[in-house]
């Protein structure tokens, strides 16, 4: 019998790969090896079954970001931010939950976009809470020196961050390979010391 987490990982499979409108139900029930009506044991609607989907995704993602800054710890800093870019692009070609997410942050659909946004908005806001922790604690123990304060810092990598993603979403993966070597180096040359002392 089909689980309620067998359904997820199905569904999330489906979402990433179609998108919410190329994605029915019974394509899910059918992966499953389900008739539809059994997917409403577990949830009321595809909304219902995509906004768990979105949840449980954005927690799983959060966790992967966290799990990564902390096994390169011992990296410096500027080469953990770019890298930690460069581990995104790898991933959104192979990983559902990367993909997922990136697609949702970026085109969340219309029919769920009340519940969808502040979602995102809430894991974008920790992810950026983080940083800027993160960029405090090297200003204030690793001598980081910034000539912008470190929210503004903060706030700037994570626009990169979206400028880089936008071209693998329109599945153009050496774009944002590209686009990532050139603008890098500008903004941390933009935000750090050695930009003027040079």
């Amino acid at each position: 019998m089909t689980t309620k987490p067998q359904l997820l990982t199905i569904a999330l499979s489906q979402f990433a790969q179609h998108g919410y409108e190329g994605t029915s139900l019974a394509d899910i029930a059918s992966e499953a090896g389900i008739k539809k009506p059994s997917i409403y044991a577990h949830f009321k609607s595809k909304e219902d079954l995509f906004l768990h989907v979105l949840r449980q995704t954005l927690r799983e993602f959060k966790r992967r970001i966290i799990r990564y800054m902390i096994r390169h710890v011992h990296i410096p800093l500027q080469e953990r931010l770019y890298q930690l870019i460069v581990f995104l692009q790898q991933q959104y070609s192979d990983d559902a939950i990367i993909k997922f997410v990136m697609r949702m942050c970026f085109f969340p659909h219309m029919a769920s976009e009340k519940e969808i946004i502040p979602l995102v908005y809430a894991l974008i806001d920790d992810l950026e809470a983080r940083l800027l922790r993160l960029l405090d604690v090297h200003v204030d123990q690793y001598d980081l020196l910034l000539v912008v304060p470190t929210i503004e810092a903060a706030k700037g990598y994570m626009t990169v961050v979206d400028g880089v993603m936008i071209d693998m979403l329109y599945s153009e993966p050496s774009r944002s390979v590209q686009r990532l070597q050139v603008i890098f180096p500008i903004y941390w040359r933009g935000v750090t010391l050695s930009a003027t002392t040079t």
